[in-house]
């Protein structure tokens, strides 16, 4: 019988088989404090700046960093300042918004004492990467990644180089620092597959084989893919998100706004009932309970009782976040100067991360 070539679903079908098998090997690695090669263990994680962060954020990322963090794994929080322009051409409020998000990873329980914070463009040794990176990449492998043709379609503009190449920007992110942990949902995980291949090229090209760069594990995240509060992607651009520095009231007003459908019995069918799942979701994650028991206590009380209880869960459950924003709010020294720190930090593991490339590549002069 003659071979066949797998079809593209099933090569990705495969691939994500691949990956969760790695990715609950290392969760299992990170959960046993003696496990072999713990200790060499680097997260890289992070968010482009382009608004304030919102309740999404919260529930799938800023929370499992905290825990990755205080299970003792050296942790980078890059905040992606130049990815910003991928896509958009505005970027009068980056600063504002840099600080904003910084602000926000402070107040969720990020330590700068054990986690790194900093600023994609304070480490021009990242963008001095993407030169050797970009030689072991096809342009028919970068217009493939599903991430770039999304966001080329939500842009409605011409395709930039910039975003063209925006995977080799991330596997530059998360190689110069050495990262080797990456938590992401499964959507995100082609970038992490293509910092591999860059990993795995680059040791194999200009490395004659020698481990230069560790492949990345991709850590992925159980969390479910929230929706907006009107039923769209929750996205800062549309505006249908809930932003962490909300207060309580705001947060009442943007629940109360939030589509559902006519049934005064509320249930969980994420097929059939797409709106009250997400809520359902949304104040489940907050109170760490299954979605289909909130559903059951819930019974007939109708929209008005689900977005109750959708409002208690995030203001319960953001109290002490917003408090300690607040504090930070006023005291924008202190945030400046953590960010000034983490971005020395950084860049002196980017530094040196540069000069093994160079002399590997023979170009140290």
């Amino acid at each position: 019988m003659t071979p066949t070539t797998p079809t593209a679903p099933a090569t990705a079908d495969a691939s994500l088989t691949a990956a969760r098998a790695r990715s609950d090997l290392l969760a299992a690695t990170i959960d046993d404090p003696g496990a072999p090669g713990r200790a060499g263990l680097r997260v890289l994680t992070g968010d482009r700046p382009t608004g304030d962060l919102h309740i999404g954020h919260y529930l799938a990322s800023l929370r499992s960093r905290v825990t990755l963090q205080d299970k003792g794994i050296e942790t980078y929080v890059i905040v992606a300042d130049y990815q910003v322009i991928t896509d958009r051409d505005a970027i009068d409020s980056v600063r504002r918004d840099v600080l904003s998000v910084v602000t926000d990873y402070l107040a969720a329980g990020i330590d700068p004492r054990r986690s790194t914070v900093f600023a994609h463009s304070a480490l021009p040794e990242l963008n001095q990467l993407m030169l050797p990176f970009l030689s072991l990449v096809t342009d028919a492998e970068l217009r493939r990644n599903p991430t770039v043709k999304d966001e080329l379609l939500a842009s409605d503009r011409p395709l930039s180089g910039l975003l063209l190449t925006y995977p080799v920007h991330q596997a530059a992110d998360i190689l110069g620092v050495h990262g080797t942990v990456v938590p992401i949902g499964a959507d995100n995980l082609p970038h992490v597959e293509q910092a591999r291949v860059v990993a795995r090229r680059f040791n194999r090209r200009y490395a004659a084989g020698q481990e230069v760069f560790t492949e990345p594990t991709a850590l992925l995240t159980d969390v479910p893919l929230l929706a907006g509060l009107d039923g769209r992607k929750m996205s800062k651009s549309r505006g249908n998100t809930i932003p962490l520095r909300a207060s309580a009231d705001e947060t009442a007003a943007l629940v109360r706004g939030a589509r559902t459908d006519s049934e005064r019995l509320i249930t969980f069918e994420p097929e059939r009932r797409p709106e009250v799942a997400n809520l359902l979701r949304i104040a489940a994650g907050f109170l760490d309970r299954p979605a289909e028991s909130l559903a059951e206590e819930i019974g007939d009380g109708g929209a008005a009782a689900l977005k109750r209880v959708v409002t208690d869960a995030i203001n319960d459950g953001l109290r002490d976040h917003r408090r300690r924003r607040a504090e930070l709010v006023a005291d924008p020294a202190y945030v400046l100067g953590v960010l000034r720190e983490g971005n020395a930090r950084a860049r002196s593991v980017a530094t040196s991360t540069l000069a093994t490339v160079r002399a590997a590549m023979g170009m140290a002069y």
